[in-house]
């Protein structure tokens, strides 16, 4: 099929263009309690080809690009009219010129694909995580919590990629991702909802989330009061730790620099400023992994160092922003990988504090800097006794509490983020009960 698009492209006149083929294959587990109610094969096989197209508008240079989606056994017709219309499209497209990088077969630098997962078969996989899955699942009783339904998927991908400046590029990579529901009837019926994502079968970090899940779902089916308003020393730990770092990934691609949305520089301490550089917090060391050899655009991919104690070392981005701050086009980054703090959970929890361990919906706006959600689970400490609470919401913003964050020696991994499992912050703004 390749080989027809190339010929295609000839025939259109197209000289510039990306093809990412994948060729991805899923085996699908969907249980009921601890029965697997369906279990399925899918497959799926489809070409995104990315046309770029060259033009004047009165003075200005332009280069507009659009993606044709192309899938086996495509007639030629069929096949010579998508991307026709793509390229049409293209020309609506006016973005400042700017040019691809010269990628040819390079090899990754350091890509090292999932040990455990790229030798074991789908079936082992599948009974791997399967075990761990439901390992501590063991209550009986009314009042134990016990997972009511998941979902889990190990997906193989096959991934190649030419360009037309040479590049002729391939590479294959497993992972494994899912969901599942925890449910607690007593003394009141709550419901926590997770979801999971591994590069490779880290059956012991799955077992450890359903343990935490398990334990928070009891909990929470015993929480009746919300926290009074007020500022708390607040703990928040697990999957939202690496949301509250999107923050820095967000501001230092080449896309928010170029737009204005970010003021971030290389050299600069991006964490510490004159006014929060003594608050004492932990300086954040963070690298960006390389999750693929290879980007869409052809970039070998590398880990780079983004953040040494604050300071900022790389812009990254893709070949079109990276050329217009002429900065190197390093390819997009969604794995981070961050050093660990210097307290321990206990150490965390020696003063009164809120600890958050399930939101509704946390989020971080990187614009803003501003961070919140509303609370599902928390466990309060007011120095004599530690209580299970729900509702009310955290309002924060990273800009307050970036100086005085202090990290969690113990670590976690897990949906592309691999460090310290919990943050302590002084002084965040809680929304609750009117004391």
């Amino acid at each position: 099929m390749n080989t027809r698009i190339i010929e295609a492209l000839k025939k259109l006149e197209i000289k510039e263009y990306i093809i990412n083929e994948k060729v991805t294959e899923t085996a699908e587990l969907f249980f009921v309690k601890k029965s697997l109610d369906v279990r399925r094969m899918k497959d799926s096989h489809l070409y995104q080809v990315t046309l770029y197209r060259e033009f004047m508008q009165g003075e200005k240079k332009c280069k507009g690009n659009a993606v044709a989606t192309v899938y086996p056994g495509m007639g030629a017709e069929e096949l010579e009219k998508t991307l026709e219309t793509a390229y049409l499209a293209a020309s609506f497209v006016a973005n400042a010129w700017y040019e691809l990088p010269d990628c040819k077969n390079e090899p990754a630098p350091e890509y090292q694909p999932a040990e455990k997962l790229s030798k074991a078969s789908m079936e082992e996989s599948c009974r791997i995580m399967t075990e761990a899955l439901f390992a501590e699942d063991t209550g009986e009783a009314e009042d134990e919590p016990f997972i009511n339904s998941a979902e889990l998927f190990i997906v193989s991908e096959r991934v190649r990629i030419i360009t037309s400046a040479g590049a002729d590029l391939s590479y294959a990579k497993k992972k494994v991702n899912g969901e599942f529901v925890v449910q607690c009837k007593a003394p009141q019926d709550v419901e926590s909802y997770k979801d999971f994502e591994y590069k490779d079968l880290m059956a012991d970090e799955l077992r450890k989330k359903v343990k935490r899940t398990l334990e928070y779902t009891k909990a929470r089916a015993q929480a009746t009061l919300a926290p009074a308003a007020g500022k708390y020393n607040v703990i928040i730990s697990g999957g939202y730790m690496r949301t509250l770092f999107d923050y820095y990934l967000d501001r230092s691609s080449a896309f928010y620099v170029y737009a204005g949305y970010s003021s971030f520089k290389t050299g600069n301490n991006i964490q510490f400023t004159k006014e929060n550089e003594s608050y004492g917090g932990d300086p954040i060391s963070l690298t960006l992994k390389a999750d693929l050899p290879y980007s869409s655009e052809a970039i070998p991919m590398k880990d780079r160092v983004l953040m040494d104690k604050g300071e900022l070392k790389t812009i990254y981005g893709n070949a079109r922003f990276s050329y217009y701050l002429g900065t190197e086009p390093t390819g997009n980054y969604s794995d981070i990988s961050v050093e660990a703090g210097s307290l321990s959970m206990d150490e965390m929890k020696k003063e009164p504090y809120l600890h958050v361990v399930n939101f509704s919906d946390f989020q971080m706006d990187s614009l803003t800097g501003h961070f919140g959600g509303e609370i599902r689970l928390a466990f309060l400490y007011d120095g004599e006794k530690e209580i299970p609470v729900t509702g009310g919401s955290i309002n924060g913003s990273i800009f307050d509490v970036q100086g005085n964050m202090r990290l969690s020696c113990e670590m976690q991994e897990e949906n592309g983020y691999s460090g310290p499992f919990a943050v302590y912050m002084k002084g965040v703004n809680v929304a609750g009960s009117e004391a």
